[in-house]
């Protein structure tokens, strides 16, 4: 599933940079707040289409001991702040009974080596994916957050021998896809001014950086529905891999299911704003 809390915002990506490159005492603690946000609340309490959560996949309490056991090596001291008096308090009169008297504070450890803080944060997921691989008798784990794509660097800083897996899909139906999702724009116009900075981003990285000999895999979901059989062989080939039918399988109707979506005129419309995009991503 999408756990989201490697590359998203206040996750595993802005933490390492807090604690080494950005370093300062309050960057260090917003990054903190943040990942202990997303690792205690956010993650926790969303779920995926099958209804289930991370904590629940991965093991409720091999999550909870992975996430306190990281807290003491980020950590250098703590220590309690007096709170500033709220509402018409101040040094001699309490705003009220429930009025905090502290605040606690937490100072992060500076790591002059991004290695070994890298090192601690891959024992994290470690703990956590490789265990509930360990369980079901798997080799390996995947996880599959969308823009995972745009921050290749950093999970290969992370998990050195990951192999990355794009699967990639004509725009114009991701542009269909997305209009029929809640979370993004419901326009026409909303979705390109969505997806096009995005495309924009990842192949102006993508054309700085020489990906030859790279653990990095791109296919089109097209070809993967043509022949699901045969393209998943050669895939778990390439990703070394058994191969094995799987549950989940890619097929023609649901990647064609859109192709009517647009009449002719907002299809012109379309190709002419993704006109550079559309090839530029391996399609006609």
């Amino acid at each position: 599933m999408e756990t989201r809390f490697l590359v998203d915002p206040g996750g595993l990506r802005d933490l390492a940079d807090a604690l080494t490159d950005r370093y300062d005492p309050t960057v260090g603690e917003d990054a903190l707040h943040r990942l202990s946000d997303f690792l205690t609340v956010r993650v926790p309490g969303r779920r995926d289409d099958r209804g289930k959560t991370v904590p629940e996949l991965v093991g409720e309490r091999r999550y909870r001991d992975a996430v306190q056991q990281l807290w003491p090596q980020l950590i250098a001291y703590t220590y309690d702040e007096p709170a500033p008096a709220e509402g018409f308090g101040n040094a001699d009169r309490p705003a009220g009974p429930f009025e905090p008297l502290s605040r606690r504070r937490v100072l992060p450890r500076y790591f002059s080596d991004r290695g070994e803080l890298l090192g601690i944060l891959r024992g994290l997921i470690d703990t956590m994916f490789g265990g509930a691989a360990a369980d079901a008798g798997k080799p390996t784990w995947c996880e599959k957050t969308p823009f995972n794509l745009l921050c290749m660097e950093f999970l290969w800083e992370l998990v050195p021998e990951a192999t990355i897996v794009h699967i990639k899909r004509h725009p114009v139906s991701v542009l269909a896809s997305h209009l029929a999702q809640p979370w993004a724009p419901p326009t026409v116009d909303g979705a390109l001014a969505y997806l096009k900075p995005v495309y924009h981003r990842w192949l102006t990285w993508k054309n700085t950086v020489d990906l030859t000999g790279r653990r990095y895999i791109e296919v089109k979901a097209e070809d993967l529905a043509a022949d699901w059989p045969g393209q998943r062989r050669a895939l778990f080939e390439r990703l070394d891999v058994d191969d094995f039918a799987t549950p989940s399988t890619f097929q023609s109707h649901k990647l064609t299911s859109r192709d009517d979506q647009f009449d002719d005129e907002t299809r012109e419309c379309i190709d002419e704003a993704l006109g550079k995009v559309i090839p530029a991503m391996g399609y006609e």
